[in-house]
This record gives C-alpha cells, sequence and structure tokens, in this order.
C-alpha cells in the first residue's frame, strides 16, 4: 500500500464501532481450544494476530508461521507443548528477534520439550507435546505478562496443575487479571493465592455455549486522541463497558486530564470535549504500555509536558518503540529524551519539524494509528506503510474517512 496523506475535518460527530479486543479474543481462542466442551466464540476480531490464530488452531500443519504476531507465540509456545504432536513454531524475522528464552525455560521447567531451531533463546521453536506432569514454576514478574498467561491458560491441561511464583516486581498485572477472569469464565478454577502467587487447579475448562468478545480499549485510545486533538468532537464508541476487564480502560480517566469527557450509556461511552487540561502528565505505563504511543503524541501536540515511566517493555514490542518514538517525533518537531531504558520524557524542548514529515511505521500497528491524528495539528503529516493496522485494526483508515478524514495515496 502507498503512503497516505490525511485531511482532517472541521468536527466530529461519528459512531465508530470498534474492532473487538484482541487480548481477549486470543486469550478465548486458546481457552476453547483446550476446552472439552467448545463455546461459540461471538465477535472476533478480523485483525491479522487473530486471524493467524483462528487458522494454527484449526488447521494445526506441521509448521506454523505466525507472521508477527507475538501474542501467537507466545501463546502457541505453551498450548502446543501440551498438545500431542510435533510442530514447527516461527514468525516473521522481526518475531525471530524477539526474545522467547524466559517462557521456554519455563515450559521446560514444567517437562516441556522446545528445541530452537536457530538461535538459542528466540524463535522458531520445535515443539514436541505431551501431557505435562510437572505443577512448579517460578519466572520474573517484569517480563511480559504474555509469557504468564501463556502458561496460566494451560493449567487446567496439565496433570497436576500449576503452581506459578512471580518473583520481584509483577508489571501488566491487569493483563494477568484478564486472563484468571476467561479462565473462570470458561469453567477453570484459577486465581491468586499470594502476592506473588498463582494456583490453577487440574480441571479441564467446561465453556457454555456461547461468549461475547466485546470492543477494543486499546483501539479506542486512537478515538480519544482524536478527540483531545479536534476543536470540536463526539464520538460515541459502541460495546465498551465501564467495569471492563481490559486494562487499557483506563485511557478514559487518563485523557480526562487531557480534556476529554467519557460518558457511559448502554453498553457505549460517548467522549465529547471537556476544555479542562492538565498543565502536565506524568504516568507509570507499567499495566499499559500499549497506550505510550497514544499518549506521547497526544501530549507533546497539545503541548502538554510529559514523563511516562514503565516503559521497558517497549522494547521488545513490533519494534522498539522508545527509539520509534524518539525518530519520528523528532519529524514532527519535539525533542523527546528516554532515561534508564524504561522513561520517556518531554520538557517542552523543540527542534525544527520536516516540512513534509514522512512517519515511518516499523511494521507497528500502533505507530500508525498514533501518529495519523497529527494532521489535526499539523499540515502534511504522511504515513508510510499504513497497511500495518491490520495487526489489529484492519479497518481503522476507512473508519478514519466515515468519521470526515480525507485520506489521500502519496506517489
Amino acid at each position: 500500500m502507498k503512503p497516505i496523506r490525511l485531511i482532517p475535518p472541521e468536527t466530529i460527530h461519528t459512531t465508530i464501532q470498534l474492532p473487538s479486543s484482541k487480548s481477549i479474543c486470543n486469550r478465548a481462542l486458546v481457552i476453547n481450544a483446550l476446552s472439552e466442551k467448545r463455546a461459540r466464540l461471538d465477535n472476533l476480531s478480523d485483525c491479522d494476530d487473530t486471524r493467524v490464530m483462528i487458522r494454527a488452531l484449526q488447521e494445526m500443519p506441521d509448521t506454523i508461521d505466525i507472521g508477527a504476531a507475538g501474542t501467537a507465540m507466545r501463546f502457541l509456545t505453551a498450548y502446543l507443548s501440551v498438545c500431542e504432536g510435533t510442530h514447527s513454531l516461527t514468525g516473521t524475522q522481526r518475531m525471530q528477534q524477539r526474545p522467547i528464552g524466559i517462557l521456554v525455560d519455563a515450559l521446560r521447567a514444567l517437562g516441556a520439550e522446545i528445541v530452537y531451531s536457530r538461535n538459542e533463546g528466540y524463535p522458531p521453536l520445535c515443539i514436541t507435546g505431551h501431557r505435562l506432569s510437572q505443577a512448579e514454576v517460578a519466572l520474573p514478574g517484569n517480563v511480559s505478562s504474555q509469557y504468564i498467561s501463556a502458561l496460566l491458560m494451560i493449567g487446567p491441561a496439565l496433570q497436576n496443575g500449576l503452581r506459578l511464583t512471580l518473583t520481584g516486581d509483577i508489571i501488566s498485572r491487569p493483563y494477568i487479571d484478564l486472563t484468571l477472569q476467561l479462565m473462570r469464565a470458561f469453567g477453570a478454577q484459577a486465581g491468586w493465592t499470594g502476592e506473588n502467587q498463582l494456583c490453577v487447579e487440574p480441571l479441564p475448562y467446561q465453556a457454555s455455549d456461547a461468549y461475547y468478545v466485546e470492543s477494543d480499549w486499546s483501539a479506542a485510545s486512537y478515538w480519544y486522541e482524536i478527540c483531545a486533538l479536534m476543536p470540536h468532537a463526539e464520538i460515541e464508541l459502541p460495546g465498551l463497558f465501564r467495569q471492563s476487564p481490559q486494562g487499557d480502560a483506563q485511557v478514559a480517566s487518563l485523557f480526562a486530564s487531557l480534556g476529554v469527557e467519557t460518558r457511559y450509556e448502554d453498553n457505549r461511552v460517548i467522549l465529547s470535549k471537556s476544555g479542562i487540561k492538565t498543565s502536565r502528565l506524568e504516568y507509570d505505563f507499567i499495566n499499559q504500555p500499549d497506550l505510550a504511543q497514544t499518549f506521547v503524541v497526544t501530549c507533546a501536540l497539545l503541548d502538554i509536558p510529559f514523563c511516562f515511566s514503565g516503559l521497558q517493555s517497549l522494547k521488545i514490542k513490533e519494534t522498539d518503540r522508545m527509539a520509534a518514538l524518539i525518530t519520528e517525533m523528532s519529524k514532527l518537531g519535539y525533542v523527546l529524551e528516554e532515561k534508564d531504558g524504561s522513561v520517556l520524557m518531554w520538557n517542552g524542548e523543540r527542534c525544527t519539524p520536516d516540512a513534509f514529515p514522512c512517519i515511518d511505521t516499523y511494521e507497528d500497528h500502533r505507530m500508525a494509528m498514533a501518529f495519523a491524528p497529527a494532521c489535526i495539528r499539523l499540515e502534511n503529516v504522511q504515513i508510510n506503510n499504513p497497511q500495518v493496522v491490520s495487526k489489529s485494526y484492519p479497518h481503522y483508515w476507512e473508519d478514519l474517512s466515515r468519521a470526515g478524514f480525507s485520506i489521500l495515496e502519496e506517489c
């Protein structure tokens, strides 16, 4: 797909049907596949990550290529470890640079048979599945929550269940709680037994007839950003709930500091301008790392200095998001500073912006979606490789068009 340039409308008054939660979809798919009785999963996402997971679980080929889907890589590594047969699990070149050793070591401690096909600690993997008899394992709590969730979800399939101890600080706790909630919805007995200990009983999943997947709060963040940057806006987002298990539902209270009011009505939210903005924003994104790009772009364009911590996991995402944000924000005229590999800040320092800023997306869907609304405040913003949004929000550009944005393909 050619690079695109966006021209915003003067005002926005629209209703947008967001994609369903990718986090919930992929967990529900794995849990359902492990269930003795399968549920009908309603409102599944049609994004790349979910389609990859569906295809892998349905077809179970000898070689499973998950492309750029990091969640699928982690969840399937655990899932294949408890399923009969031998499979090769691989992905894109970037995926083969993303570490997975901590998860593999934990699974091996439970008795899994996993071999690195190329580089130690990284995909591709060769996995021979069988029922695992060991029950106790420990791993650091400050690693990706997807490692922890991958282990928890296979717990009911282990011969003696799972007793998982997390050492040190625990990051992304809301995603662990999301996994536990979904497991219990499918009949598992799983939960916290201490501040850093989790237990899963060796009782098979028993799914109900149907499970409905709610809309994605991560995707909603880009519409919050648009509302914050627009002079006048009202945006209705169906399928979002006040009592959501998604950690990124925190976006509503965070954007209240940036001038966006959230009203909850009949399983939907309505965003509008409040006119109340903070003079500086400091926040620890340890539990919501996927929101970081949205808030970096929004705060800078609103001229609100910020200091965001808890970002250490950004370095092992689809790209090194810390480095990517620093590089691309400089094209817009903002000088960001990184500290200790986990903090990103902007103190108001500016540089000369590019006359025609071309935003590189680094095969990262969130770079494209977070930077696109910059066109509201800056002219001639171009998004390179815009097709990357298919990873989580394939209809993003169509939804922007529906809201009144003009999207022009560049030569």
